[in-house]
């Protein structure tokens, strides 16, 4: 049986436009539920960065395990089979890319999930018109690359390439180093490279900055023609990107909420705007704060 189409009809524009605006988010989808329970196979919400749920995944005492869950994906890149089983203790998974979580406040039933977290691709700022310049943009999208033709670098940017051939390097690879990104690459010769280094040098430019810079941009692979240097220059992106210590934090991705533990069912939850909360502690549902405030009356 699947989901309500009205129900996926709301959620699905939600996710268009968070792609669009470059939002981290997590999509779940319900694959399988085993009653008791109310979510439905198809039922899907999105999660927010912030630990906001938007659309139906089985409650509120299933939502905070998802929402636990899902910012975790968030941190790792990588997606998630969440299997919620009632119980007190979590079982385990021999399935890679599996994760079993017990709930102790599930009346009975189990749920399945797929969580499938959307990152905004690394920007990539490329600085000229140059044919180098129009084939990394067109050949980084399959690499996973948001490149932009005639750009500027700005905040937030992975790489800035400049690929203008003469025409206003300097000023392209100052600001690709003012705007932080983790990649600075000049397309030039070893003679024209050292030549826009020197004069931002000579113009104040720090040395830590300036050896920041890779020019001649590219990996060493022989390159002659307009799409081998464009290759070359993916390449080095690519070994970038993949070196761990250099990833940095996904654009688009909130401040990670914190974590605290339900007093009356020890559940792990994320305190998030819909977290039901009092006395300074947060509870998985208004379920158990009722329950905590019966007891301390």
């Amino acid at each position: 049986m699947g989901s309500d189409p009205g129900r996926d009809a709301a959620v699905s524009p939600s996710a268009a436009e968070l792609e669009a605006a470059g939002v981290a988010f997590v999509e779940a989808i319900v694959v399988r539920c085993a009653a008791p329970t109310s979510a439905l196979p198809g039922d899907r919400a999105i999660v927010l960065g912030d630990g906001t749920i938007e659309g139906f995944v089985g409650g509120s005492c299933a939502d905070t395990t998802v929402r636990l869950q899902a910012l975790r994906t968030l941190e790792t890149g990588e997606p998630m089979l969440l299997r919620i089983l009632p119980g007190d203790a979590d079982g385990p998974s021999d399935e890679p890319g599996a994760v079993v979580v017990a709930n102790p406040c599930l009346s009975g039933g189990a749920l399945e999930l797929f969580l499938e977290p959307h990152l905004p691709l690394p920007r990539v700022a490329v600085a000229g018109t140059s044919p180098v310049a129009r084939a990394l943009v067109e050949l980084s999208a399959p690499l996973g690359l948001c490149a932009r033709l005639d750009a500027e670098a700005e905040p937030g940017d992975f790489a800035a390439v400049v690929a203008s051939l003469g025409h206003g390097d300097e000023e392209a690879v100052r600001r690709g180093l003012e705007a932080g990104c983790e990649y600075v690459g000049l397309v030039a010769s070893h003679v024209r490279g050292a030549a826009v280094l020197e004069a931002l040098r000579a113009d104040g430019v720090a040395e830590p900055d300036l050896a920041h810079v890779r020019t001649p941009a590219g990996v060493e692979i022989g390159a002659r023609t307009h799409a081998e240097i464009a290759l070359a220059i993916l390449a080095e992106l690519v070994a970038v990107r993949r070196t761990e210590a250099a990833i940095p934090a996904a654009p688009g991705l909130a401040e990670r909420p914190r974590e605290a533990v339900d007093p009356v069912c020890g559940m792990r939850v994320v305190v998030g705007p819909d977290t039901p909360t009092e006395g300074g502690h947060a509870f998985c549902c208004d379920g158990c704060r009722e329950a905590w405030l019966a007891r301390a009356r």
